[in-house]
This record gives structure tokens, sequence and C-alpha cells, in this order.
């Protein structure tokens, strides 16, 4: 009986050992591997290359275009807002006139325009701001 349970014992230590074994190999063979793997679904609503190699004046059109600018501004006809255009043909396209319309559209504004206030758009960074203005003042005719 004794050599019984001590064969047990040695045949469960080696299915212990195995099992360790076993998940260790697995876990390299994983960790190996890993470098194979797709991770493209990491990237799911990112643009890693936004604004690399991009002109400030289509980075600003972009920028533009994923704000709720579209809702009240055209770029050639009023709607709520001035035209784009008509803004372009108002400022000078330098930087006091671009760093004033960067200002504008973070703080918002009333009265250059009419009485219906621009929102204003604080989650702009400053740089975000002139690029959208630098676009906005290259639309000039």
């Amino acid at each position: 009986m004794a050599a019984c349970n001590s064969n047990s014992s040695t045949n469960e230590g080696a299915v212990e050992s195995s099992s360790a074994d076993s998940s260790s190999a697995a876990n390299m063979s994983a960790a190996s591997r890993q470098s194979d793997a797709d991770t493209s679904s990491l990237n799911i609503g990112t643009d890693r290359t936004a604004g690399a190699g991009v002109s400030p004046h289509a980075n600003g059109e972009k920028l533009i275009a994923q704000s709720d600018c579209t809702g009240c501004h055209r770029i050639d006809e009023k709607l709520v807002g001035p035209a784009y255009q008509a803004v372009a043909d108002k400022y000078e396209n330098n930087e006091k006139d671009t760093d004033y319309l960067a200002g504008k559209i973070i703080q918002g504004g009333k009265g250059v325009w009419g009485e219906i206030p621009m929102t204003p758009h604080p989650n702009l960074s400053e740089d975000e701001a002139k690029q959208m203005a630098q676009y906005i003042l290259s639309l000039k005719k």
C-alpha cells in the first residue's frame, strides 16, 4: 500500500510538472509570435498620420470638416454665419489676422458679422484654430 501511495504521488508530481512545462511552452510560443500579431485593430478611430507632411491649409480644411463649423458656414455662401470666402476677403492672410481669427474660433464672437453669436470652441488648441484660420484665409479670391 505504501508503494502505491508513493507511486501515486510520484505520478501526480509528473503530471503537475508536465502541465507546468506545457503552460510555460505555450506562453513562450505566444510571446515569440507576438510580433506576427495583427495590431491594426488597435488603431480603430485614430489617424496616426494626421498632420504629418500635410500643409496647414489641408489640415485646417480637415479640422473644419471634423468640427461643427459647417453647421453655420459654407465656403462660398452665407448660411448662419459668413461664407469663408467673405471672411478671407475681409482679412489679410498674415500672422496678425490669423491670430485674430484663431482667437475668434476658440472664444466665439458676436457683432462683426451681425448679431448672431458664433459658438466658442474652447476644446481646440491654438495651433488647430490657427490652421483653420489659415485655410479660411487661403480662400481669398
